[in-house]
């Protein structure tokens, strides 16, 4: 089960939202998300957050408030939607904005419990956060073509089928993951701790 959130972001790239929006997928505002997706012409089912942000009138009976002040927006909704069982999120509206609110989306896919695959969407590239109780994970990389991997909690990371691997190495945050480079093949990867893998969309 896949759903999507909507931040309040720029808006994203129209190529992103062909990728992730299809009529058979739940699309949540985070927040002040919600009136950037409906001003995209995109049907909310939910919002989510502490609404401070929007006009709680204008979504009666289509809001669910999340008053812990000790976590972001984008977290407690990410914890709410992996609790309610969708295995798959992608995330909108995440670029632009102050630098802190940058790396605070970041710091959410750290904070989101197991359990769920999230993607977060950029103009060209997408964030994949891989958490270790999903197991190792594949994608297609062409030869040549550059992704990075970030350790967002520290411990050991194993990366093949790549141009620079990993055999079980410690990697804590760090630029030492940035700009790997694909084989024109599987590229696989695991860790001990929570990874953000940023490859072409």
């Amino acid at each position: 089960m896949r759903a999507v959130l909507w931040c309040n972001g720029s808006p994203p790239h129209p190529s992103a939202i062909d990728s992730v929006i299809s009529d058979d997928v739940a699309v949540f505002g985070v927040d002040g998300g919600a009136d950037r997706a409906a001003e995209s012409g995109i049907e909310i089912v939910e919002v989510l957050g502490d609404l401070d942000s929007v006009e709680v009138d204008d979504w009666t009976g289509r809001s669910v408030e999340l008053l812990d002040q000790g976590a972001s927006d984008l977290a407690k909704s990410l914890a709410l939607l992996i609790e309610r069982g969708f295995a798959e999120i992608d995330v909108l509206g995440v670029d632009g904005g102050e630098p802190d609110h940058v790396l605070g989306n970041w710091a959410a896919m750290l904070d989101a419990p197991g359990g769920a695959i999230i993607r977060m969407h950029h103009e060209s590239r997408v964030t994949t956060r891989i958490h270790p109780e999903g197991g190792e994970f594949s994608l297609e990389i062409g030869l040549g073509e550059a992704f990075s991997v970030f350790a967002l909690e520290p411990g050991k990371v194993w990366i093949s089928g790549s141009k620079w691997e990993m055999g079980g190495e410690f990697l804590a945050l760090s630029s030492r993951g940035l700009h790997n480079e694909g084989r024109g093949g599987i590229v696989s990867i695991r860790g001990e701790g929570v990874l953000a893998v940023i490859s072409r969309r």
